[in-house]
């Protein structure tokens, strides 16, 4: 074994001893859980990180796949996807789990903002405690080869937080949210990730969706899907929104505790997500500040890297945004095809959430969360008065993520204003396929007749485009020419992937999954985690190519609902 190789896991019993619980043996559980029942019904929950509950395993679960590259990076043996402890516990069957295994789950509470707007009624009190995982159960912590690591069920069942729904996620957007998130990390972005997939034929719910060939904006009838469960892991689940919940409480001085929730809240999330860059012997004050700064950092770069891969979040809410900065819950998100700065793949966004506008949806994240680490500094005016001159540096620190960005897309030693502003304007006047014209770029072209390939329309009938494409690209090969050609076309196409994860893609996959046929989802799963490789002249035929026609404007390709 190499020396850096991960310590091989053969067994469930060997996992089993590796679990390590810090969120539920440190962190306060709601003290009402225990007059709850199965803690499955909607209610207020008023206090505690966490709620107890147990995971409704679907019935009779079919394996559809797993993700190869991440049980390797796990330390997990390819032997554990057939055990059948394993199969149990990826689908929601807990209950006889070998020690230290705990056969309880937990689902956590967490608060709603809007692009920086507090929000209440969405939760069924008006009050904002019955708004959380609805449908997520965390099921594992476990430290693997050094790195800890959370395991949360998608689509597990009921929660105090379910608003009354069923608890399930269904086929369709499980094969989604398992294939996204792991092109999302071969993409180089941060995310989390995809263990396993598993359906069930034994189990449908019923999800609002559109007709075949519609062009309505709105879901038109209700539709029976199969059920699933998608593992989703991360070094932690925790959210601007979660952090945003107490920080609401301590503000208000909810309960006695309110405060001290808070500071626990937060304490917890850097021991789990910035451990290495924040000291554990520093004062509070000096953590929260560092904690700010730091996050500020990871953020501004992950959307900087969205808008690199052209992938839109669609529903960047607070609770939509992982504290950790990265990449959390794919539900109408999209990766876009012709290029369009107001891209949005959801029908319920709004321009708010588009593509070009996610710098700012961020920036609203982000003040969310600084308002609600505030509490903790209260005391200490000098500390309150250095946060908020961290805060007002997040426009200067994602302006100068995103001009790298740009640069690095178009193989410059530093961001050119004027030539980015006429490209942009020539893409969009052009109708360009956004990956294509990138990757296509990276092949150096000596003419804009080289760049046809990433064109939806035939715009070199217009002379006078066609006579700017050609003074922009030779401005732009002037920019570039003290480098190697080889080697800047190698350094841009790691950069601009030649693949993505199309919603055209998505839709045959997840209906021939429907109809218990998974060999596209594997397909797109080979495909899509080597997104930046040269592939089969067949996989080129097929997937790195524009939308077709007829597929614009329709209903479930072009945009999607939020049901799930």
């Amino acid at each position: 074994m190499k020396e850096n190789s991960p310590k091989i896991i053969e067994n469930f019993k060997e996992l089993a001893k590796l679990s390590d619980y810090s969120f539920v043996e440190k962190l306060n559980s709601d003290p009402d859980a225990k007059f709850n029942a199965e803690n499955k019904m909607p209610r207020e929950v008023f206090s505690g990180h966490y709620v107890s509950v147990k995971p409704t395993p679907i019935k009779d679960p079919v394996y559809i796949s797993h993700s190869k590259n991440f049980f390797k990076e796990l330390g997990f043996s390819e032997a554990l996807i057939k055990s059948d402890d394993f199969i149990k516990m990826f689908s929601g069957e807990i209950s006889k789990v070998p020690q230290p295994m705990k056969d309880t789950g937990w689902a956590t509470g967490y608060a709603l903002s809007i692009y920086g707007t507090e929000y209440y009624a969405q939760c069924p009190f008006q009050t904002g405690n019955g708004y959380g995982d609805g449908r997520a159960i965390s099921i594992l912590e476990a430290v693997l080869n050094g790195k800890r690591w959370e395991f949360q069920l998608k689509g597990a069942g009921r929660t105090p937080y379910c608003r009354g729904a069923d608890g399930r996620a269904v086929l369709r957007s499980s094969v989604r949210e398992f294939l996204a998130q792991e092109h999302m990390n071969s993409l180089n972005v941060p995310t989390s990730r995809s263990l396993t997939l598993f359906t069930s034929k034994k189990e449908q719910v019923s999800r609002p969706w559109f007709r075949n060939n519609s062009y309505s904006k709105d879901p038109e009838l209700m539709i029976e899907e199969d059920v699933a469960i998608t593992t989703r892991v991360a070094p932690s689940f925790i959210r601007v929104g979660q952090v945003e919940l107490f920080g609401r409480r301590a503000r208000k001085n909810e309960h006695s505790e309110a405060l001290k929730e808070l500071e626990m809240i937060v304490l917890h999330l850097i021991d789990r997500e910035y451990s290495k860059e924040i000291n554990q012997d520093l004062k509070l004050e000096e953590k929260v500040i560092l904690l700010a700064k730091q996050f500020q950092n990871r953020l501004t770069s992950l959307v900087a890297n969205w808008i690199r891969v052209g992938y839109c979040q669609g529903n960047f809410n607070s609770d939509n945004c992982a504290a950790g900065g990265f990449t959390l819950d794919f539900g109408p998100f999209g990766f876009i095809d012709m290029f369009d700065p107001r891209y949005q793949p959801w029908t319920g966004g709004g321009l708010h959430f588009s593509f070009f506008n996610q710098p700012q949806a961020a920036f609203e994240n982000y003040q969310s969360f600084i308002s609600a680490l505030k509490p903790l500094l209260k005391s200490t005016p000098n500390s309150l008065q250095e946060l908020e001159i961290v805060e007002k540096e997040f426009p200067k620190t994602m302006q100068r993520e995103i001009e790298n960005m740009w640069a690095n897309k178009l193989g410059l030693d530093e961001f050119d204003s004027n030539l980015f502003n006429e490209l942009i304007n020539l893409m969009i006047e052009t109708k360009v396929d956004y990956t294509i014209f990138f990757r296509e770029l990276s092949n150096l072209p000596s003419s804009i007749e080289e760049l046809e390939k990433s064109f939806y329309s035939n715009s070199f009938e217009n002379e006078n485009l066609k006579s700017r494409w050609s003074i922009w690209l030779n401005r732009w090969k002037e920019k570039i020419e003290k480098e190697s050609k080889e080697e800047l076309s190698r350094k841009m196409k790691l950069v601009n992937p030649k693949y993505t994860l199309r919603e055209w893609h998505l839709v045959p996959a997840y209906q021939e999954a429907q109809n218990g046929n998974y060999k596209l989802v594997r397909e797109l799963q080979e495909v899509m985690t080597n997104p930046y490789d040269e592939q089969s002249k067949e996989i080129e035929v097929k997937y790195y190519a524009k939308k077709p026609s007829d597929y614009f404007g329709l209903a479930g390709i072009s945009h999607v609902s939020c049901s799930s």
